[in-house]
């Protein structure tokens, strides 16, 4: 069982550059709601995914150079890293179900 891993404008480029498989990076933030309900549909797309994705998660307002970097305007965020590119984004909230139909066609 794969978990969601922590990490860090210091640790973003190893954490997502640094992989052989796709890795969903998600952004989001202590005072945001919609974030809340998100989570926990992110630890059940690394739980069931684990295998396939790397899944990784970043607080913005600390992380400000990877927010820039991915061009993250509001939260929650996601991105999906293929290859060293973003193949997919998606800002704001989104159920369980559309989340695993929005990353399916991207994983092998």
């Amino acid at each position: 069982m794969s978990q969601v891993t922590v990490i860090s404008d210091g640790e973003f480029e190893k954490a997502v550059y640094g992989q052989n498989k796709p890795v969903l990076a998600y952004f989001w933030a202590a005072w945001c709601g919609p974030c809340r309900l998100v989570s926990p549909s992110i630890e059940a797309l690394a739980s069931e995914y684990g295998d396939r994705l790397k899944v990784v998660k970043l607080e913005v307002d600390p992380n400000p150079d990877a927010v820039k970097a991915c061009q993250v305007e509001g939260v929650p965020a996601l991105r999906l890293f293929k290859d060293h590119e973003i193949v997919l984004s998606h800002e704001g909230a989104i159920g369980k179900q559309a989340l695993f139909d929005l990353l399916k066609s991207h994983l092998n």
